[in-house]
């Protein structure tokens, strides 16, 4: 029996093929470029003033330039991305293993011979199963991209001021660094501090790869989805608008509402939910508009004026009885539909002439009571506390 084809097929069954080799394997890249800190920590002992010390010497070879060290810092980062499906972190590194391989070369420091193969095919799988890399969490997303754009900035303003005096007019103050920096990032190019060695020109041509990745990247994966999501929500109400009616709308994600949801789903019922935020895992075969129901242009964006029934089922009595109300200045049409969840509330909530008044909450206390005082259950009665208001319609 084939071993690789066996721990293939066992890693698809569990769910990792092929993001957890993958990142696996970018990660132990990682490690092995910064193989000279990671020794110097495991020899010294994981102490807490050891560790403060190779941290020193990471930074401080990102800010010398030393590719390896930049190189296996993204890795190491990256491969945690790759192991969530990150469909950024798989960006960053099929952009980087190149570079990775190029830059060596370039610089006459070329990697082993088994890590520029092993590089290499990464770089092969990953295009091999991009299709695998399609997580795309706008919050992942904006973490890897800040931690990006600051290791960039640190590669381009410290580098630039550790190699100074290879350049004309020399770099002798921070202030200088960070006006190279960004003018080389940004591809302007003044002309007015050019490099003089060919260590420094090297340097200047991968702070502009390496700036124009990242920030293309960051772009793509953080500022496009954001705009994309607003216009698809913007289309997604214009279409809501034009098509939808007969439909219930829900106020409020609360548990009652959620429950009462999924049974009008099952029913066959066109559902719409009104809440302060969309959830983050949202029910499915319905619709949802952001916002607060008092208010009515989002109840017009939820189309109240052609729905069946408004349900305001929030835990807050008063934020029930203010979405009745709004629901009446716009329509008579809807039926309401008021959850209490306070006795105390009970006569008040009356007065804004809901159509229905419901008490669950209320019931669930009543019966809890009722069996442990061993009383008798009566049906009637437990309808009466379910529903103890009718309102206009009774």
């Amino acid at each position: 029996m084939n071993p690789l084809g066996a721990l293939h097929r066992r890693l698809g069954q569990l769910g990792w093929w092929p993001h957890v080799p993958l990142g696996l394997g970018v990660l132990a890249l990682g490690l092995f470029q910064l193989g000279d800190l990671v020794h110097r920590l495991l020899a010294g002992g994981v102490t807490l003033h050891n560790f403060v010390q190779v941290s020193v010497a990471v930074f401080s070879g990102i800010a010398s330039g030393a590719h390896r060290v930049i190189s296996g810092v993204f890795s190491v980062t990256m491969g945690g991305g790759l192991m969530l499906r990150s469909r950024l972190a798989w960006t960053v590194m099929v952009l980087l293993l190149p570079l990775n391989l190029l830059l060596p070369l370039a610089l006459r420091e070329p990697l082993h011979p088994a890590l520029q193969a092993w590089a290499l095919l990464l770089w092969l799988l990953l295009l091999r199963y991009r299709a695998s890399f399609s997580h795309r969490s706008f919050t992942t997303a904006t973490i890897f991209s800040a931690g990006s754009v600051l290791l960039l900035i640190a590669y381009g303003v410290f580098g630039a001021f550790f190699m100074g005096d290879q350049f004309k007019p020399p770099i002798d103050s921070l202030e200088k660094a960070i006006y190279f920096a960004v003018v080389t990032m940004s591809t302007v190019g003044y002309g007015d501090i050019i490099p003089t060695t060919p260590e420094a020109r090297l340097y200047v041509v991968s702070l502009i790869i390496i700036g124009i990745t990242v920030f293309a990247t960051s772009i793509s994966t953080v500022v496009v989805p954001l705009v994309n999501r607003r216009f698809s929500s913007v289309m997604k109400v214009g279409r809501f608008l034009m098509t939808q009616s007969d439909h219930y709308v829900i106020v409020s994600n609360s548990a009652l509402a959620r429950n009462t949801g999924r049974q009008l789903v099952r029913r066959g019922e066109k559902t719409v939910f009104i809440v302060e935020a969309k959830p983050d895992n949202p029910e499915p075969d319905v619709q949802y508009v952001v916002g607060s129901a008092s208010n009515t242009d989002v109840l017009r964006n939820a189309a109240v004026e052609t729905a069946q029934a408004v349900l305001a089922l929030g835990e807050d009595d008063a934020n029930n009885a203010f979405v009745v109300l709004a629901v009446r200045e716009l329509s008579q049409r809807p039926k309401t539909v008021i959850a209490v969840n306070d006795t105390r509330n009970l006569a008040r909530v009356q007065l804004v002439s809901p159509d229905m008044v419901i008490a669950p909450t209320i019931l669930g206390s009543e019966l809890l009571a009722m069996a442990m005082t061993n009383e008798q259950l009566d049906g009637t009665d437990l309808v009466g506390k379910l529903f103890p208001a009718r309102g206009k319609a009774s």
